[in-house]
């Protein structure tokens, strides 16, 4: 059997077991719900009539409407009040509609005539959109990575514990079955985020957005997908490493902490300085926060063409540094089962093993 035909067959082993796991069944119907809550909601929950500032006398139709009309003494005045926000639309002496980024579609269906519509900053992001985009990217890959990082740890000690890992390492090389867990959380992983882009475009539908929006995350979301796979894989080798170095679930939480805080500090990172351009910039060239601070860059247009490309390939250095480290440790521990495994034996014994067969090789 060679090389490829044993990953696969582990990787379709892997995937098995967990398309009958429940608790991968109730993640990604969550996952589903947050898409649809995400995409759908906000447009049907904004609730209240728009308001409209009016310069003169106010017509009979945006009142008949039950619209909020204000009166306001001149031109300068209601322009002002829309960049202020103070409303969300302004109509003129000649029948002109002044909005920022949009004009209230109630407020055009009230009046008799189409009016002209004048959008003070019409490249402006929606608010909501500007808050649930970063958010959206952040949740989905911290989630995914912590999510299937478990799962992929709690596998490799169950093997251990229950001793059934000597049975697969006699069958196949150490590296191979690492590569088959690796590759199957990458396609469990890619296979859910198809599941919620495809809800989330359905609840984009149903809100009446899906033009729109989906031209303004078409880049977003096309980078996005090349930084979750090759920083899944990243942090995947890790969590493999995490479970070899324990024999009991219990010892897991205690020896994945490094690993959950290169998880969650870039999480919380990009929620926070999300609307800081300095440092969202510097955190879209950090391998572990790449994956989701450049497609918010690229949302929001602040990365140069060429960026996204440098990022990845610092992303992708990173990720072959972190394979090597994570396989080397996963291959010194994987066969222990004296206790938990401190990180630096784990690193001589691959070392002392790597020895050991150049020296079997040699005689």
């Amino acid at each position: 059997m060679n090389t490829y035909e044993a990953v696969r067959i582990v990787a379709a082993r892997e995937i098995r077991v967990k398309l009958r796991d429940k608790a991968f069944l109730f993640g990604t119907l969550f996952f589903l719900l947050f898409a649809v809550a995400g995409t759908a909601l906000p447009p049907l929950l904004a609730g209240g009539p728009s308001s409209v500032a009016v310069v003169g006398q106010a017509p009979a139709a945006l009142t008949a409407a039950g619209l909020d009309v204000r009166p306001v003494a001149d031109e300068a005045a209601a322009r002002a009040q829309v960049r202020a926000g103070d409303v969300d639309a302004a109509l003129l002496t000649d029948g002109t509609l002044v909005a920022m980024t949009d004009a209230p579609g109630d407020v055009e269906n009230a009046l008799s005539t189409r009016p002209t519509v004048e959008l003070l900053d019409p490249s402006a992001l929606d608010p909501v959109l500007s808050f649930l985009v970063p958010l959206f990217f952040a949740v989905v890959f911290f989630f995914t990575s912590l999510t299937f990082g478990l799962q992929i740890a709690q596998s490799v000690t169950e093997e251990k514990q229950t001793r059934v890992v000597e049975i697969l390492v006699a069958s196949v090389p150490v590296r191979v079955l690492l590569t088959g867990k690796v590759l199957a959380g990458a396609v469990l992983a890619m296979g859910q985020i198809a599941l919620i882009a495809i809800v989330a475009l359905a609840g984009m539908r149903i809100a009446g957005t899906g033009s729109e929006l989906v031209s303004a995350l078409t880049p977003a979301i096309g980078w996005f997908l090349p930084f979750f796979v090759v920083g899944f894989v990243m942090l995947a080798a890790l969590w493999a490493a995490v479970g070899a170095l324990v024999n009991r679930q219990e010892d897991i939480n205690a020896a994945s902490m490094p690993v959950q805080l290169a998880v969650m500090l870039p999480f919380f990172a990009v929620m926070m300085l999300g609307d800081n351009p300095t440092a969202m910039k510097v955190l879209s060239y950090v391998p572990f926060s790449s994956p989701s601070a450049m497609p918010v860059r690229l949302f929001h247009g602040d990365a140069a063409a060429w960026e996204p490309f440098a990022a990845l390939g610092v992303l992708v250095v990173g990720a072959v540094v972190t394979l090597a480290v994570g396989a080397r440790i996963y291959e010194g521990s994987l066969l222990r089962t004296n206790g938990r495994t401190s990180m630096a034996a784990a690193w001589r014994d691959r070392e002392a093993r790597r020895l050991a067969e150049l020296d079997a090789q040699q005689v």
